[in-house]
């Protein structure tokens, strides 16, 4: 909702314009007053022509007059909520000032180093290329003499490949990427924004068979080998039909969707429909009535395993065999194949990638070095030094600080740079190395000292643009101002609207019973339905639901353990009957039958112990609200063991279905409730009477039982909550809007409004 609010605040952005009000003032005609504000000309045809300029019937007179009411609306609501304030508070402060964050960033980069970046991953991705490395780990801040260190160790490692020394060799003896032990530094085949952005441009640039010189990642030093480049893969489209199987899930629920893909996989080799068995038996609901079929995608864009089954079908109509994903089990069709889309068509993903890829430090560096210059930046290098030669050991235990603000050290003032004529002194320095300082053992102070002020003077220019983006750039502006009416508009609408109608149950109801001919159900038929592989199958089915109580042979516990002589519950017992009560009480089908053992020396000395410890299981259940009716004892005068055994038994059509589909997953399938017109095809084309209807369909043997025929009815509340509350909130707003009118008159200058209309 909070998402809808800020597009109805976007369709609305007329609260300024490129014009200042004084201009506007003094060239537009009021198009209408709110209160006692104007609302000129220019704003409205600026929103208007943002959101309707395509529209069909754009400009004329039912047009333009609709939406002048929706705006006029808008405004109404956010004068009313700068009337209460709203805007004054500090959590309205706080959002708007963590969207005033996320709009800056385009600001805060380099539009034409950008472009290149995004160009120059486009032209990468028509290509992959394959290489091996060797790494020598160099943290990036490291001290110059590690630096330097790491950087001698990797070019020596370098000359002796060169020189002619096995490149795999050397990796799985030198290397310091965990990984080449195993695999002697291999990568395999990678394409643009794989790798960090350092890596990627040594790969593309270093020609098949050679060595790259050294390179520098957040990772330390490489050299990079390129083995082979190939034309990329390009994108296929495939289809899948998905048998959910989680991680984690338990071994029997998991065997159990392994065999039930192993069965699809079967039926689909004998070229069975596979249009319909992906709509009956694919648990991806966003692909299951739609054939099974995903969007293109490419190297990258997919689970891994799931990626290298789909690009090894080669021809199209290839199917799989199933796979496994953390998502569950696929079995994969091949629909299309195409080379890689063109750049238009994949810049926006592009330019998204670069922004979060690494190769987005050569864009800061870029706008750093624009803002210091637009922003006059001016470093006293006296002072710079005056502050370095304060660095000691402290700082690099984390543990630096300065004299207190108040002392006599007067050089705590002294200007380190300027950003305009702004001053930054060496104690606004001293303050961000306290609070940014960490611990960097084996670094010299000084150096430390000196990155940790390179990183003040970024910060501090970053921070100087961001302060001045809405004086610098209209459209940033305007964007900002958009966003504060959206948030003031959220939070009058939850307290007047939305909330207010979930809250107000009373008059929820009231606003029902007052409209119930809008809540309705159509005709109804209460049905059972029963579909099967086979005849056989299908009549046992409907002999075993009618007897309307299944064993749930999938229900735990299976015992409860007791000592021996005894009918106490044992710690484990309680645990596990505490479990069982929290099954019960969430499934009301739920029964239980309990049968008491006792060995032969137990059975010896007390023949009713077995009974006993049954009944006493049975009374502990009842006792915590178990209706009596759940529970039941038996008689077990074969029992040999120190146990009470518990067996389930459910109502629920579901438990029937899972013990007959034991064997083939897709054996039986039964559905049993009211259903509406157009949401079971297989009712639909029988005659909506009761009675027993047979169905063949899809290759399915299908029981239809209409117990009864439902005429129109009113729903009840509950029935019809969702769709009644969303009217109620829309009725409240609607009253709320006659009362704003009322407190803000509008009057409309309807010449200026007849003058936009074009004809």
């Amino acid at each position: 909702m909070r998402n809808y609010l800020l597009a109805v605040g976007a369709t609305a952005l007329i609260l300024t314009s490129c014009k200042s009000s004084k201009e506007v003032a003094k060239q537009e005609p009021v198009l209408e007053t709110i209160g006692s504000k104007p609302v000129y000309t220019s704003e409205f045809q600026y929103v208007y022509n943002k959101n309707n300029a395509n529209a069909e019937n754009a400009y004329s007179k039912g047009s333009i007059e609709e939406y002048l009411n929706l705006y006029t609306n808008f405004k109404l609501k956010v004068m009313e909520a700068e009337a209460r304030g709203l805007d004054t508070t500090d959590s309205f402060r706080r959002e708007l000032d963590g969207y005033k964050q996320q709009l800056a960033q385009p600001y805060l980069t380099e539009k034409s180093v950008t472009d290149k970046l995004v160009r120059e991953a486009y032209d990468r991705m028509q290509k992959e290329v394959n290489a091996s490395h060797i790494l020598i780990n160099v943290a990036a801040d490291a001290d110059p003499k590690d630096t330097l260190a790491a950087y001698n160790r990797i070019s020596e490692i370098r000359k002796q490949i060169v020189g002619g020394q096995n490149f795999e060799t050397v990796a799985r003896e030198v290397s310091q990427d965990p990984s080449a032990r195993e695999n002697g530094g291999k990568l395999g085949y990678f394409t643009a924004l794989q790798m960090v952005y350092p890596f990627e441009d040594a790969a593309y640039k270093t020609p098949v068979g050679q060595v790259s010189q050294p390179v520098r990642t957040r990772f330390g030093y490489h050299i990079i080998k390129v083995n082979d480049v190939r034309q990329a893969q390009g994108e296929i489209k495939v289809a899948h039909i998905m048998v959910r199987a989680t991680p984690g899930m338990p071994k029997a629920d998991s065997a159990e969707a392994k065999r039930k893909v192993d069965e699809i996989y079967n039926r689909v080799k004998k070229n069975e429909n596979w249009d319909k068995l992906t709509s009956q038996f694919s648990e991806d609901a966003g692909s299951a009535n739609n054939g099974g079929e995903l969007p293109w995608f490419g190297t990258g864009r997919m689970i891994p395993s799931f990626e290298e089954a789909a690009f090894n079908l080669k021809n199209v109509g290839d199917i799989s065999q199933p796979v496994l994903t953390p998502y569950g089990w696929h079995i994969i069709k091949l629909l299309e194949k195409r080379g890689l889309p063109t750049y238009e068509e994949t810049e926006a993903s592009l330019r998204a990638k670069v922004a979060k890829d690494s190769r987005s430090e050569l864009n800061k560096a870029a706008f750093l070095k624009r803002i210091r210059t637009e922003n006059k930046f001016t470093e006293i290098k006296a002072a710079k030094e005056l502050a370095l030669s304060k660095a000691d050991s402290s700082v690099v235990k984390g543990t630096f600080k300065y004299t207190p603000a108040g002392s006599k050290d007067k050089t705590l003032e002294t200007p380190l740079f300027l950003i305009q004529d702004k001053k930054y002194t060496i104690k606004d320095f001293f303050d961000y190395v306290q609070s940014n300082q960490q611990i960097r053992k084996n670094h010299n102070p000084r150096h430390y000292m000196e990155s940790l002020y390179n990183q003040f003077v970024d910060a501090s220019l970053v921070n100087y643009e961001k302060a001045n983006l809405e004086n610098k750039y209209v459209d940033y502006k305007m964007l900002v101002k958009e966003y504060r009416d959206g948030i003031l508009l959220f939070q009058l609408m939850d307290e007047k609207v939305w909330s207010k109608a979930i809250e107000d149950t009373t008059g929820l109801k009231a606003y029902f019973e007052q409209n119930k001919e809008k809540y309705k159900w159509d005709t109804r038929a209460q049905a059972t339905i029963i579909s099967a592989a086979s005849k056989d199958l299908l009549n046992r089915a409907d002999k075993m639901l009618a007897g309307g109580r299944f064993e749930n042979k999938k229900q735990e516990p299976k015992s409860l353990t007791f000592d021996a002589g005894k009918d106490a519950f044992t710690k484990q017992t309680q645990a596990k009957l505490d479990d069982l009560i929290l099954q019960m009480r969430s499934d009301s089908t739920l029964t239980v039958e309990l049968r008491g053992s006792a060995d032969s020396k137990e059975a010896a000395k007390n023949k009713k112990l077995s009974q006993t410890r049954a009944q006493k299981v049975a009374t502990y259940l009842t006792s915590k609200d178990i209706a009596a009716n759940r529970v039941k004892t038996v008689a077990n005068p074969k029992g040999k063991t120190r146990t009470v055994g518990l067996t389930f038994y459910s109502t629920d059509p579901a438990v029937l279905e899972s013990n007959l589909n034991e064997g083939n997953p897709l054996a039986v399938q039964i559905s049993q409730k009211k259903f509406q017109k157009g949401e079971n095809k297989a009712l639909d084309g029988v005659n909506w009477q009761p009675g027993t209807y047979n169905v063949e369909r899809d290759g399915r043997f299908m029981l239809i039982k209409i117990e009864q025929i439902l005429p129109p009815a009113y729903k009840n509340l509950n029935e019809a909550r969702g769709i009644a509350t969303s009217d109620y909130q829309g009725y409240l707003e609607k009253q709320w809007i006659e009362e704003l009118r009322q407190k803000y008159p509008v009057k409309v200058n309807q010449p200026e409004v007849d003058k936009l209309v074009k004809k």
